[in-house]
């Protein structure tokens, strides 16, 4: 080991292993080292034990039920003296003697060995029953032993106890059993610029949130987070605070600080103080992790974006802290889907895009979405997972793709498609089809009016949001439909009127009055993206006012809804194309333009079909009228209403 200046002289490349190829090195190195190995059993309460893992089998100390019982309400008897009864030759039998009464539960009498349930005994007389029909040795008797029986085993070792087994447990006698120890995983953050939830936010600070979902993981993968206070991008404080996460902990997570830049120290920390195995995997996100042993025992860099985070939590601490307690980690589900758009990746790096699902006919459709590693939404919002392997380019529109799911298939099946322009009021929608039909879903994927138009052509989507303007006519949407879906039986409902103009920086401290001052060279724009029916208006007001897009600032800047627009304008930009509720939102000022009809275009083959017709129904709940209208520039007055059909 060499001192702490050689170490932070010495340089840290990142490697590009496949990360199977890690995983697998990194095991069998902590597997050497002793490291993957379960600690010493420890025995609890049966009561308390839901969760653990069997450290060894679990034997029966009594039988289950322990004595023959009942299993009617009637009379115990000896069953040869039923034999021969019938409806033309019944038997008499007296209560007491050859018949004793008994309640289901109660011990079998001695002598007796079947029971004749109450509906079956008929009374003749005081102190006498009669059968028409006999009973056989053991009928409606439950044997001793017949659930357990003492010294058979109950649960096999390494088995998670489920509450069924409590159960069985406990009516075998068995009041507590050995398992496995909980691995004990400190969780450290570090970086300057982190702070805790609820601190002072100044410019480069980041909220601290990846070390809640780590611990949220390990409790769920069954080990015990502790996590630690915030260290700051210091090398002694770093070492200092792994040495300390190291004596009470079996695993040790340090969050950020991967990626070798000049304030990373996570990895010459680990070098320093043990030993580096990995650092850096061909994946994306994710590339920057690092897998470290110190005093035989697993430390992992852990990246610092949430996405990259919870991916390395997936491919390399789920599978330790499962051996760790003697057990393999499941596989998730998969099912077969198509991709709604072409799916480019970078070629040598695995790639793990997260996708909505949903199914549309007889095809379940798989819609990528945001995939930068800083976007926590991304991981909230998938239903999916599909994993572009290291030697692809991606995959194209079209193709089948196998999804490794992150939500029940029953629920996706539930699922309504909805592909096209972005609204606030979506949101809304399926947020009250949920309540109203909480097994539904629906899921929006954000790809402009035009695309929208596209899916339902070839069959993606149950429905498409659009508000594409007729620079001719002045009509929404109808002129776009016929060309583009010529032929197509379909349905157009309004959902919205909502007010389109520019979104401005609180203040409006550059004056900005309508389109042309975007010509001006002071003004910075940012756009929505081609094909969206917000750059069809956009496009509409340059080409009427003779202004040429290259004139504009920013006009190549894209982004794929009215919130993200709003946003950028929130970190700097001067405007930005979209409604008011986005303005509002952020509290940024809004310059009104003209108010726009966005409608739902359906196909009418799906007319009829629950995925549209709960819609339909929410659409009309006054809740969610309300809360439309509560966001500020919207007209529900057509909402639901059928605006025009085709076919």
């Amino acid at each position: 080991m060499g001192g702490s200046k050689d170490v932070l002289k010495r340089e840290i490349y990142l490697e590009d292993l496949p990360w199977e190829e890690a995983l697998e090195k990194y095991l069998a190195h902590l597997e050497g080292v002793g490291a993957t190995k379960p600690g010493p059993a420890e025995v609890v309460a049966v009561e308390e034990s839901l969760g653990r893992v069997t450290a060894a089998p679990v034997y029966a100390r009594l039988s289950s039920p322990h004595y023959h019982a009942a299993a009617m309400d009637g009379f115990a008897v000896k069953a040869s003296l039923t034999f021969g009864a019938s409806e033309t030759s019944p038997v008499r039998l007296a209560v007491g003697g050859e018949a004793v009464a008994v309640d289901t539960g109660d011990p079998l009498p001695a002598g007796c060995d079947a029971v004749i349930m109450i509906e079956d005994a008929h009374f003749p007389s005081p102190g006498v029953i009669e059968i028409t029909h006999p009973v056989y040795p053991w009928q409606h008797v439950r044997p001793m032993g017949e659930d357990i029986v003492a010294t058979e085993m109950i649960l096999p070792a390494h088995h998670r106890i489920r509450p069924v087994d409590l159960g069985g447990l406990l009516a075998g006698g068995v009041s507590e059993v050995a398992v496995y120890p909980r691995p004990r995983v400190a969780i450290l953050p570090t970086g300057s610029e982190v702070v805790e939830p609820g601190g002072e936010l100044k410019p480069g600070s980041v909220i601290e949130t990846n070390s809640r979902v780590l611990a949220g993981l390990v409790a769920e993968w069954g080990g015990i987070p502790l996590r630690k206070e915030i260290t700051p991008d210091d090398f002694t404080a770093l070492s200092r605070a792994v040495r300390g996460a190291l004596e009470e902990a079996d695993l040790v997570l340090v969050i950020a600080g991967s990626s070798a830049g000049s304030e990373d120290f996570t990895a010459k920390v680990i070098a320093h103080l043990g030993r580096v195995l990995v650092h850096g995997v061909a994946t994306k996100p994710g590339k920057p992790v690092i897998l470290g042993e110190i005093n035989a025992k697993p430390v992992i860099g852990v990246p610092g974006y949430p996405v990259s985070a919870y991916l390395c939590a997936e491919l390399f601490i789920k599978p330790l802290l499962y051996r760790k307690v003697g057990l393999l980690p499941p596989e998730r589900p998969k099912a077969q889907a198509v991709l709604s758009r072409k799916l480019v990746s970078t070629l040598g790096i695995e790639e793990f895009v997260r996708v909505k699902l949903g199914q549309v006919g007889e095809k379940i459709m798989a819609t990528p979405i945001s995939r930068g590693a800083g976007l926590t939404t991304s991981l909230i919002r998938a239903d999916g997972i599909v994993r572009v392997p290291r030697l692809s380019e991606g995959y194209g529109a079209g193709e089948t793709v196998t999804v490794e799911l992150l939500r029940p298939l029953e629920e996706i099946r539930e699922t309504t498609v909805v592909i096209g322009s972005h609204d606030l009021a979506l949101d809304v929608l399926g947020n009250y089809l949920r309540l109203l039909h909480p097994r539904a879903s629906l899921s929006s994927a954000h790809v402009g009016s035009l695309a929208g138009l596209g899916a339902l052509k070839r069959g993606e989507a149950h429905l498409a949001g659009t508000h594409l303007l007729d620079e001719e006519t002045g009509e929404y949407n109808i002129t776009y439909i016929r060309r583009l879906l010529p032929g197509v039986p379909v349905v157009l409902v309004n959902l919205v009127y909502r007010e389109q103009g520019l979104i401005v920086a609180k203040g409006n401290p550059k004056g900005i009055k309508g389109i042309a001052d975007l010509a001006r060279p002071d003004v910075t724009f940012v756009n929505r993206q081609r094909g969206a029916g917000t750059r069809v208006l956009l496009d509409y007001y340059l080409k009427k006012l003779g202004i040429d897009p290259a004139q504009i600032n920013g006009y190549e800047r894209e982004e794929y809804t009215h919130m993200a627009v709003a946003a950028a304008v929130a970190g700097g930009a001067d405007a930005g194309l979209g409604i008011r509720a986005a303005a509002l939102a952020l509290g940024l000022d809004f310059i009104p333009l003209a108010e726009e009809r966005y409608d739902l275009c359906i196909p009418k083959a799906y007319w009829d079909t629950p995925y549209i017709q709960r819609l339909l129904e929410a659409m009309q709940h006054p809740g969610f009228r309300r809360e439309v209208e509560a966001l500020g520039g919207y007209d529900l007055r057509d909402c639901g209403k059928i605006m025009w059909e085709q076919g």
